[in-house]
C-alpha cells in the first residue's frame, strides 16, 4: 500500500504547489495592475454568475478527486484479505507482545515473510497506543477493551522501526521495536522453532479449564449456543437485533456476557472479567474461530437418521 499511499501524497502535493502559484500569481497581477496611479481604477462587478461557479465548481472537482482516491485506498487498507495470516498484538505501558497463531511469541518485534499478507488484530491493555510503521505507510491506533486490526504485506526483506504514535505515558518514546522482514524459507526456519503450542490449541485447553464446555456443547443441548461455524456469521438476539459474530463479539461475550443475550438462551453465563488475561482472551478468541461448521438438525435428529443396524447397535450399547 505504500506506493499507493506515497502517490495521493504527492497528487496532494502537487495540486496545492499550483493552486497556491496561481493565487500569488493573481495578487502579483492584479496588485500592479491596479495599483492606485492617476487615470486607473478598479471596477466592482456585482452578481457576475459565471464567475461565482467558475470558482466553486473547479475547485470541488478538484477536491472530489482527492476524496475518491483516498476512499479507494481507505477501503482497501482496512480489507484484510481472506488468505491472510492473523497475529494477535497486545500493547501495554511500554512494550508491543506479539503472538502467531502457531504459538511463537515475541516482545517488541514482529517477523514475518514477504509475499505474504499480514493481520493485526490487536488490543491495549491499559491506555490507547498506536501501531505505526513508517515504512508500510499504516498506522492504526491500539484501545482497551476492544480489537482493532491492521494488515500489511511486506514485500522486501530487512528490519523496519515500529512506533508507538499515541503519546502513553512517561516512556512513550522508548515504546517501540521493529519489524523483521524475511524471506520465506528463512521464516519457515524461524518459525520452527516455536516451542509453545499453537494458539487454538492453547484456547482450547483454556475453554475446557474454565468449564466453557459444560455449557457451549456441541450437541446443541447446552445452556449455551453451540459455537461451532459461529464465527463471523449473524446471530440473532434476544431483543430482535442480528450482530455479526466477529472478533469484538466473541471477546465482549467472554468478558460481558450479558451485553448481547443470543435468543432462546438464558442470561446465565458469568462473567470473566479479571479472570482471563488479554493473552489467555487472544487465545479464546482463536479457538472459537477455529470450530468446525455446526452439525445440521438436533441430536435427536440425527440419531433418527441412522440405519436399523446403527440404531440397533446404540441400544445394545446403552
Amino acid at each position: 500500500m505504500s506506493g499507493q499511499v506515497d502517490m495521493l501524497y504527492i497528487y496532494l502535493l502537487l495540486v496545492a504547489s499550483v493552486m497556491t502559484t496561481l493565487i500569488f500569481l493573481a495578487v502579483t497581477v492584479l496588485a500592479i495592475k491596479y495599483r492606485r496611479k492617476p487615470g486607473v481604477e478598479a471596477h466592482q462587478i456585482e452578481g457576475s454568475t459565471i464567475l461565482e461557479i467558475t470558482w466553486s465548481v473547479i475547485p470541488f472537482g478538484v477536491m472530489l478527486t482527492f476524496f475518491i482516491w483516498g476512499a479507494v485506498i481507505f477501503f482497501q487498507e482496512r480489507t484484510p484479505p481472506a488468505d491472510s495470516t492473523e497475529v494477535y498484538v497486545v500493547a501495554k505501558q511500554w512494550m508491543w507482545k506479539i503472538e502467531h497463531m502457531e504459538g511463537q511469541r515475541e516482545i517488541n518485534e514482529l517477523h514475518v515473510p514477504t509475499g505474504q499478507n499480514v493481520k493485526l488484530i490487536m488490543t491495549s491493555q491499559d491506555v490507547i497506543h498506536s501501531f505505526f510503521i513508517p515504512a508500510f505507510r499504516i498506522k492504526q491506533d491500539v484501545l482497551p477493551g476492544r480489537y482493532t486490526t491492521l494488515w500489511f504485506k511486506a514485500t522486501k526483506p530487512g528490519r523496519y522501526h515500529l512506533f508507538c504514535a499515541e503519546y502513553c505515558g512517561t516512556m512513550h518514546s522508548g515504546m517501540g521495536g521493529d519489524i523483521v522482514v524475511m524471506e520465506p524459507q528463512e521464516y519457515a526456519q524461524w518459525m520452527a522453532g516455536a516451542a509453545a503450542p499453537p494458539l487454538q490449541d492453547t484456547g482450547k485447553q483454556l475453554f475446557s479449564t474454565l468449564g466453557c464446555s459444560t455449557c457451549h456443547r456441541s450437541d446443541v443441548q447446552g445452556r449455551g449456543p453451540n459455537l461451532a461455524g459461529i464465527y463471523n456469521k449473524p446471530v440473532l438476539l434476544e431483543d430482535g437485533r442480528t450482530v455479526v459474530a466477529d472478533e469484538n463479539y466473541v471477546r465482549e461475550s467472554i468478558l460481558n456476557p450479558t451485553a448481547k443475550i443470543v435468543s432462546g438462551f438464558k442470561p446465565v453465563m458469568p462473567t470473566f472479567q479479571g479472570i482471563v488475561s488479554e493473552e489467555q482472551l487472544n487465545a479464546l478468541v482463536a479457538y472459537v474461530k477455529s470450530l468446525s461448521q455446526p452439525p445440521t438438525g438436533t441430536a435427536q435428529a440425527s440419531q433418527a437418521a441412522a440405519s436399523p443396524e446403527q440404531s440397533s447397535n446404540t441400544q445394545q450399547v446403552q
